[in-house]
């Protein structure tokens, strides 16, 4: 099988690169997804992003290794296995972090990558709805959002009562309202917007891929797991997987683009002999190509929750007591697309600084309207309380991770190290972050509903005290980056165009490239690497065949 080029991995990155450089019908595309296609309607449905979460079909369902600064626990990263990938199976909101990260990127060398070069791709990928009732789009819709592109961005069509509450508690507190965490200020409060349309996930399969896959240049295998790329000498010329118990090498004319994710790209990198040399000879691995940045540089948000059980029953759960109505708003999602079901559960939230003196925001929160389901694994409590959750994270942690072998055997997860706390001052961050969410939860907007904290609990008071439940309980919010940083210096993997230092016909398009995290969640800055690494492929294609001179 031959195509000009070969994408490998299905997920929020691979869907933008398959639609395309697919279009026009100009070049041959084969889009490889080691997942199944995106049929549930779990998928669909907002709602079912619980049992997405602990789902095994269509979740990689992956565990760090022991957390040194976290009492030693094994921490767990669902990631997205199926057409969309994490699009497919997030809370769906959407923020883009703050013009300060993209032209921090800028400054560390990445030509190219300002905010204000990177806008327009943000823009060419939304759909941005406005309200029917306006006139005209206000005028920072006009200068920061898109209208007519394939990611829908709309308002949540019926959030909790609770999540008003929250931004109520959260004025209180001090903080100001803000209805667009993506135009002209990022700090304050609101509720999110969200990747949906008439009420159901706009995965970025669904917003790109439909479209896509019924043109005939474009080839899209699920069930395809890729096992390592196929060099001539130092050009990528394709990609080797596992397809229906068997092997299959599926080539590439122009390009070979990973878009894995940051733990599939780097892991099928060191699978093919490119990497640091200490990485590859543990597991019989010969180095093709030394680059002593693949797997390095891995940054996720920490995240904190401190959970409330509430005195009324505004709030979603599986209590028993909440059995009939959990069937009527079943039905309502049905046959209106309305309702409990159409919530992302992670409803409102903003941007917060954790201290006065901080330049920009270092701290986000999202409201939850039920008890803390731990990803989804934990239902105990969601089944026995009606309760609400602030989670906090740290949007620029210090530590820094790694991603390494368990096995040169590609059908064994990789070893996730990300270090969480390896820095002392993220730490410090968590802990102002947890007083930040008290002193919210504490305002009288929530007098009505609050009896008492469940986590951590009103025993837990003192800095050490935090610090001790903080080990205990922190966790993931599910934005893993940087793995194949792009950069200049000598841990870049790729460079600003996205290709692979040293190698020809490679390119890694996806959130591994990010040299630093973002400031929010990452697939709208996922989606928007995708546009621009698109645009720079089918720049240097024409570049190709056009005569010099």
């Amino acid at each position: 099988m031959r195509f000009d080029y070969v994408i490998v991995g299905g997920g929020s990155a691979g869907c933008v690169l398959a639609n395309r450089l697919s279009a026009g019908g100009v070049h041959t595309v084969c889009l490889l997804e080691a997942g199944p296609a995106d049929r549930s309607p779990m998928i669909r449905m907002p709602g079912g992003l619980l049992l997405l979460l602990r789902s095994k079909r269509y979740n990689w369902h992956f565990w760090t290794a022991p957390q040194t600064h976290l009492d030693q626990r094994r921490l767990y990263w669902p990631r997205g296995k199926v057409l969309g990938g994490s699009s497919a199976i997030n809370a769906m909101c959407y923020t883009r972090g703050h013009a300060w990260d993209y032209d921090h990127w800028a400054d560390l060398g990445n030509s190219g990558w300002s905010y204000r070069e990177v806008l327009p791709f943000f823009r060419k990928s939304e759909n941005y709805e406005v309200a029917a009732s306006s006139a005209a789009p206000p005028p920072d819709v006009v200068e920061f959002h898109g209208r007519g592109g394939p990611l829908n961005i709309a308002e949540l069509s019926d959030p909790n009562p609770l999540s008003a509450v929250y931004l109520h508690a959260a004025q209180q507190a001090g903080c100001r309202l803000n209805p667009d965490f993506s135009g002209s200020r990022q700090e304050g409060v609101g509720y999110y917007r969200v990747t949906q349309k008439a009420g159901q996930r706009c995965s970025n399969a669904q917003a790109y891929l439909r479209e896509a896959e019924t043109r005939a240049n474009l080839t899209v295998m699920t069930g395809a797991q890729a096992t390592r790329l196929l060099f001539d000498g130092t050009r990528a010329v394709g990609v080797r997987c596992f397809e229906n118990g068997r092997y299959l090498d599926v080539r590439a004319a122009r390009e070979v683009i990973l878009a894995a994710g940051a733990i599939g790209s780097p892991q099928l990198l060191l699978l093919s002999g490119v990497g640091p040399r200490e990485a590859l000879q543990p597991h019989g691995l010969s180095p093709l190509h030394e680059l002593p940045g693949v797997g390095r540089n891995l940054q996720d948000h920490i995240d904190i929750a401190i959970t409330v059980r509430s005195k009324t029953r505004l709030g979603y759960s599986f209590h028993p007591r909440s059995a009939l109505r959990t069937l009527k708003e079943l039905l309502r999602y049905t046959l209106f697309k309305r309702g409990q079901f159409t919530s992302n559960i992670a409803e409102a939230g903003g941007f917060l600084k954790s201290r006065p003196s901080e330049p920009i925001p270092d701290l986000q929160c999202h409201f939850v309207p039920n008890v803390n389901a731990y990803h989804g694994l934990d239902l105990s409590h969601v089944r026995r309380y009606y309760g609400y959750t602030l989670m906090m994270c740290i949007l620029r942690p210090k530590s820094r991770g790694w991603l390494g072998l368990e096995s040169a055997d590609p059908l064994v997860p990789p070893r996730l190290q990300p270090n969480y706390c390896d820095d002392p001052e993220d730490l410090d961050r968590l802990v102002r972050a947890l007083k930040k969410a008290r002193e919210i939860l504490a305002q009288s907007a929530f007098d009505p509903h609050r009896m008492l904290e469940l986590d951590p609990g009103p025993e837990v008071q003192t800095d050490d005290e935090i610090r001790a439940w903080i080990r205990r309980h922190a966790e993931t919010i599910y934005h893993p980056v940087g793995t194949c940083k792009m950069g200049v210096d000598e841990q870049a993997v790729v460079d600003p165009r996205l290709r692979v230092r040293g190698l020809q016909g490679l390119r890694v398009v996806d959130a591994s490239i990010m040299p630093t995290l973002v400031g929010g969640n990452t697939n709208a800055p996922t989606t928007m690497i995708a546009e621009k690494g698109a645009d720079l492929i089918l720049q240097d294609a024409v570049a190709a065949t056009t005569p010099s001179g």
